[in-house]
């Protein structure tokens, strides 16, 4: 069956091929999405694409930097509202509430389609190297922004367990998020209320209990020592009884 294609002007053309690739990022991946699935969505064909973009990696880029530029701008505006008004006195709560806000705010704008949370955890959880550069040489600012705060608010860690938390807290929302069930959590979180307090502070408790859980200490390395240990044995024990079969 051939793919009939409507005759659109430039402009509405452009905004149907974005709706249609962020769709299908949103759903599958930058990867997994084609140029094929691309223009049967937006009902164009491939030369509207190549004129608009030039290629996948190019629209990629625009799909991501449409959303993302004005939700990093709140971010930034809003983290520079705590720092003028509270100085050395932010703290995470402070930070996340930054982070986040301004994320759940714009999920609820009428021409967010509803998956506007989702499309923020894949973004940041995205396997593509396309998406991961592009998110880190754009928005450098914002994430180094961000990190120096953090390291304020949290003296006691070190740079690489600052960074290593961080990045597993962020990583491990960002896939919650991109699975696509956030709306139901949201309702069942805030039963039905739709509340951004009650939801950043359920958001805020799980995040900081994991940026300020306490540094493993000679009483944690002697029991993962002795576990590791045992388990060697266990191995070599194994392996004997292999050999001598």
């Amino acid at each position: 069956m051939a793919l009939t294609v409507t005759k659109l002007s430039p402009n509405l053309t452009k905004t149907r091929i974005l709706d249609a690739a962020e769709g299908l990022f949103v759903a599958i991946g930058f990867d997994a999405m084609s140029m094929r699935q691309i223009t049967a969505a937006a009902g164009v064909n491939l030369a509207a694409v190549n004129y608009h973009f030039g290629s996948k990696e190019a629209l990629i880029q625009v799909v991501l930097a449409r959303r993302l530029d004005p939700l990093n701008q709140a971010r930034m505006a809003m983290l520079d509202q705590f720092e003028s008004k509270m100085g050395a006195k932010v703290t995470c709560e402070h930070l996340l509430t930054a982070l986040f806000l301004p994320a759940i705010r714009m999920s609820n704008e009428p021409n967010m389609c509803g998956h506007f949370l989702q499309f923020v955890g894949r973004s940041y959880s995205d396997v593509s190297s396309v998406v991961n550069d592009f998110i880190r040489q754009r928005y450098a600012n914002t994430l180094g922004r961000f990190f120096l705060a953090f390291q304020r608010a949290l003296p006691e860690l070190c740079r690489d367990d600052l960074g290593f938390r961080l990045y597993f807290a962020m990583t491990a929302l960002s896939g919650v998020l991109a699975a696509g069930n956030t709306q139901k959590l949201i309702r069942e979180f805030t039963q039905g209320q739709s509340s951004e307090n009650l939801l950043l502070m359920r958001l805020s408790s799980l995040l900081v209990g994991a940026l300020r859980a306490p540094l493993p200490n000679a009483e944690n390395m002697t029991f993962f020592e002795e576990t590791f240990g045992l388990f060697k044995i266990n191995d070599q024990q194994a392996a004997a009884s292999l050999a001598s079969a």
